[in-house]
């Protein structure tokens, strides 16, 4: 009897970093979408955002994470499945390496599981506090409705 979707996905939580087992439990044409499909400003701050294919991608996203950040905590706290979609919802708590901010955010990941394997993930955080992180000075101007005035942040 094979794993189910909620026990396939919780085993690649606990071993996001393995290549043994991220090898083993994701498809070889995997999609995984970080953040965004696609977005080249971001991606200058984050590398990892955009969307990816295959097991090597899925390292490469855990890889690129850790090597600007620590990981201080990363909680899972709600996880369900319907059929071949796993919702995992929690916070994480990220220590920029180069300035040593530290941000809190919730995430949300979906994840698809076909056959025993992760076919699909996309995973959502606050994007805006994660690459705040890594903010050194400036300021951007802000205008969010036409007729408000601008203002800095």
């Amino acid at each position: 009897m094979s794993a189910s979707p909620i026990e396939v996905v919780g085993q690649w939580l606990q071993n996001v970093a393995n290549p043994d087992v991220v090898n083993k439990i994701v498809a070889q044409d995997a999609t995984f979408v970080s953040l965004n499909t696609e977005d080249a400003e971001l991606t200058k701050i984050l590398p990892w955002a955009g969307t990816w294919f295959g097991p090597k991608a899925f390292l490469d996203v855990r890889a690129g994470i850790s090597s600007q950040w620590d990981i201080e905590a990363f909680n899972v706290t709600t996880m369900f499945a319907s059929d071949e979609n796993v919702g995992v919802f929690g916070d994480f708590r990220y220590k920029s390496k180069s300035l040593g901010k530290v941000v809190a955010s919730p995430f949300a990941i979906l994840v698809k599981v076909v056959d025993g394997k992760v076919t699909y993930v996309q995973f959502m955080e606050d994007t805006y506090a994660a690459a705040s992180s890594f903010r050194k000075q400036g300021t951007w101007t802000v205008q969010t409705k036409a007729d408000a005035e601008p203002f800095q942040v």
